[in-house]
């Protein structure tokens, strides 16, 4: 066991650091490149990130709370899984009424997950292993107890009342834009100690910050130079559109002020020269290129919604179109930007994007009971509840890891972790990590009941699904995952290559080529639970060799130039052109 752990993380050192090298001596030829400099520090291009609630994730002490101790004490896990960037959700602190995206100190780290001392020796550690960490900023609102709040709104002529958005009579449109309609009632609220109605697109105890006001501009840029100087290695920039929106326009259809997105990007890269900014940005495609900027000018990296929601729909619809031509409309973006590809976050599955029609069919498949639905719009699930197929998981996966960009996985994903829908909201995702099948799934030894209960009923309890059982099961989920990861790493040509999709002479199969520096893949993916007879070719492909990446086959092609394949239900297949990848190529 040492000498396999040993040989892992050698192999997985080797491919975290080969990429950058990579890149830095040979730009991709189909996305152009126009000098070399700007390929240093490009390492979100080929990586895999790994989304982590500190307060979920590890206890170390026995509060019943995890924290940043504990999650030092599982780094060695996750060098193990293969992942090398880290991004953690909020732990400033935080009354914790929305997971700690209500803040009440920016400069902080909230005492119920460690110190500042705790966070310094974590990101030594992290970095000792390789891995890089993003933190989670919240910089559309504060928490209601903000001490700025609490100036606000006690005195009408401090300075800090100008650094929320007030309206001495209710605006006509208060109860319009919510995030979370259903749940929340309105966008405006009336505070009886000011004496006036508050702006908060989010919930009534987050009120939005005013960014019309040059000192709260200034404040936050404190705020990001603040944490780089922490040694971070970026940030992930929370709701970004409602940060850059104009609060008294059209609450429907907001004026917004790229600009700032721009000024975000210089102080950063003038900061940190490495470090990235991953947007949440849940928006069209025809605005996507408003936040990627010119090159250089708007975020580095994008989540990519739009995909992900066509996605969800061809899944429950077996209609592969609209994923095809979401991953066509998603195409177009500077050469050193990036998407962020994943499945399921910390929130709900928003399907705001498709139709009602197109919605109503995913909830029908994956979410058909209404306490599995949230905000009108979305499904409060773990992917393996929704899928519950094990063959589908890894073929979505599969196909997760191989669309165009950096795939993001969420924590207890790698087992295969349900949900507990008994939970309100979106907390019934962010359950704690099952470690084990010791008492509170090995999270927490603490002799109570925990304020977050882990999973202990049905199919996904702690006893029949977690880390310890699964990393001595050879066929286990975890050790599927962890096979994943390390296949994506040895394929640089998704990170970072032009692609195409390849006509699959079947409606129920994906088949996309990718191709760098003269290196090609071809990968598969059967949406159908039946076998498919599949054959595709292309100006690459014709009379040339394939070479399985996950199992023993050389495909050939017939005298027209044409690879046929039968592909069984829920199948994929991962094929470089010609054989392996030769690190010499490269050079």
């Amino acid at each position: 066991m040492n000498k396999f752990v040993s040989g892992l993380a050698v192999n997985l050192l080797m491919f975290m650091v080969l990429p950058t090298a990579w890149a830095q001596d040979n730009p991709p030829t189909p996305k152009k490149i126009s000098s070399p400099h700007q390929t240093k520090g490009l390492w979100y291009k080929n990586c895999i990130i790994y989304n982590v609630d500190v307060d979920a994730f590890k206890d170390s002490d026995g509060d019943g709370i995890g924290d940043i101790k504990g999650l030092t004490q599982q780094l060695d896990y996750l060098r193990m899984l293969g992942v090398n960037v880290l991004w953690l959700a909020p732990f400033q602190p935080s009354p914790m009424q929305d997971n700690g995206y209500d803040i009440t100190d920016y400069y902080g780290v909230d005492p119920s997950l460690g110190t500042e001392g705790d966070f310094a020796e974590f990101i030594y550690q992290a970095h000792m292993r390789g891995m890089r960490v993003i933190n989670d900023l919240v910089l559309n609102h504060t928490s209601i107890q903000h001490p700025w709040f609490q100036e606000a709104r006690r005195n009408k002529n401090s300075r800090y009342r100008d650094w929320y958005v007030w309206s001495e009579e209710r605006p006509d449109d208060w109860n319009k834009g919510m995030v979370f309609p259903g749940v929340q009632q309105e966008t405006w609220t009336y505070d009886k100690e000011a004496g006036a109605y508050y702006s908060h697109r989010f919930y009534k105890f987050q009120p939005d910050l005013n960014y019309k006001n040059p000192e709260v501009q200034a404040e936050v840029e404190r705020i990001i130079s603040f944490w780089l100087r922490q040694d971070l290695d970026g940030y992930r920039l929370d709701a970004v559109p409602f940060i850059i929106e104009d609060p008294r326009s059209d609450r429907e259809d907001p004026i917004h002020y790229f600009e700032q997105i721009t000024s975000f990007r210089k102080l950063t890269q003038w900061r940190k020269g490495e470090a990235i900014i991953l947007g949440e940005a849940n928006v069209l495609p025809d605005e996507n290129m408003r936040y990627f900027g010119d090159e250089g000018t708007g975020i580095h990296m994008m989540f990519n919604f739009y995909v992900n929601q066509h996605m969800f729909y061809s899944l429950a619809s077996k209609d592969l179109q609209p994923l095809k031509k979401a991953l066509r409309d998603t195409r177009d973006i500077p050469p050193t930007s990036q998407w962020a590809q994943f499945l399921r976050n910390h929130d709900e599955l928003d399907l705001g994007r498709l139709t009602e029609a197109q919605r109503n069919k995913v909830f029908e498949e994956f979410g058909p009971k209404k306490n599995m639905q949230l905000y009108e719009r979305g499904i409060r699930r773990r992917l393996a509840p929704m899928l519950q197929n094990r063959k589908q998981m890894e073929m979505v996966y599969s196909l997760m890891f191989s669309l165009p960009g950096t795939p993001v996985i969420r924590y207890g994903d790698e087992i295969a972790m349900g949900d507990d829908l008994s939970l309100k909201e979106r907390e019934a995702v962010r359950t704690p990590m099952q470690w084990s099948a010791d008492k509170n799934a090995g999270f927490s030894s603490a002799n109570k009941k925990l304020d977050n209960p882990v999973i202990d009923k049905g199919e996904y309890s702690y006893k029949r699904v977690n880390v310890e059982a699964q990393l001595r099961d050879p066929n286990s989920f975890l050790n599927w995952t962890k096979k994943l990861i390390d296949l994506r790493k040895q394929c640089p040509e998704i990170g970072w290559g032009a692609w195409q999709i390849l006509e699959a002479n079947s409606p129920d199969v994906l088949v996309m080529e990718y191709e760098w520096n003269g290196s090609h893949l071809v990968l598969v993916h059967n949406f159908s639970e039946q076998p498919q007879q599949v054959s595709f070719t292309s100006g690459a492909t014709a009379k040339v060799r394939l070479e399985n990446l996950l199992q023993q086959e050389t495909l050939k092609p017939d005298k027209a130039g044409v690879h046929k394949i039968n592909i069984e239900g829920y199948g994929y297949r991962w094929y470089r052109v010609g054989g392996l990848l030769r690190l010499n190529d490269l050079k």
